[in-house]
């Protein structure tokens, strides 16, 4: 059975590393070579760059930017924003990215996900899913930045983007986004319990027991963050300890490295 991961997420709005809330309030928190230099040090399992913008702008993916931190990224890099075509994957891998998140194009153009995981392989290709809870409780995916309906159910959706060759998911709620409530659970479990593929659950978490919720009762097999890093130090230490703790199989770099009772 393969480790469960700890990812760290850079969302990215002008070139800088911000704070998101509910999609709709971003606030400036640093550069992205001081994230990853952080990231790097204490020990995340990947990470994942958005770049909020580059859909919006109708413009590719953020090449100088993901070049640069390939060079200082010694985890797996996933990048999104912007991949709209063939040729944007293959300028994305080849400034050292090692994955794509796709979501725009992927709702306009189902085909594209195959296409792109025939070229580049279905390990290299992540769909992103924004999914907002209505006020009668159903679920809804949400495009462009989670401002526009879809109609699309996420659990019909997941098994969707499976069938057509995506290796993984990204699931972010977007009424949990920066709220620190925790992960929307049911969301997550359903998607998890529906598709053979890895789903990486995403939005809300605010302490590190939330880490532990999402992978035991949501059964994501990865759980990521972006705001809760920024502000507690030694931050995916503590979080991999409490998983750990909780009897839950995580790569550790070593043993000393952590906090034990």
């Amino acid at each position: 059975m393969l480790k469960k991961r700890l990812i760290a997420c850079i969302l990215l709005q002008n070139g800088l590393v911000v704070q998101s809330i509910k999609f709709s309030k971003y606030h400036v928190m640093s550069r992205p070579k001081t994230a990853i230099e952080f990231f790097n040090k204490w020990d995340v399992d990947e990470i994942i760059f958005l770049d909020i913008d580059a859909s919006k702008e109708k413009r590719g993916p953020p090449l100088d930017v993901i070049s640069d931190a390939s060079k200082k990224c010694f985890v797996p890099l996933t990048v999104g924003g912007g991949i709209r075509c063939i040729g944007d994957v293959r300028a994305a891998l080849k400034a050292g990215a090692d994955k794509v998140c796709i979501n725009k194009e992927a709702l306009e153009n189902e085909k594209f996900i195959t296409e792109a995981a025939e070229r580049f392989g279905k390990q290299c290709i992540v769909v992103s899913m924004d999914v907002k809870k209505k006020d009668k409780g159903a679920y809804e995916v949400f495009a462009d930045s989670g401002t526009r309906p879809t109609g699309l159910d996420p659990v019909e959706w997941a098994k969707r983007v499976e069938e057509l060759g995506a290796g993984e998911i990204f699931l972010n709620s977007i009424n949990r986004d920066g709220s620190k409530e925790g992960y929307d659970l049911n969301l997550v479990k359903s998607v998890s319990e529906s598709v053979g593929i890895p789903v990486i659950a995403c939005g809300g978490a605010g302490k590190m027991q939330d880490f532990v919720d999402g992978i035991l009762k949501g059964k994501a097999s990865a759980v990521a963050a972006a705001n809760i890093f920024q502000y507690v130090e030694h931050s995916t230490i503590i979080a991999k300890a409490a998983m750990k703790k909780a009897g839950i199989d995580i790569r550790l770099v070593t043993e000393a490295n952590y906090l034990k009772d």
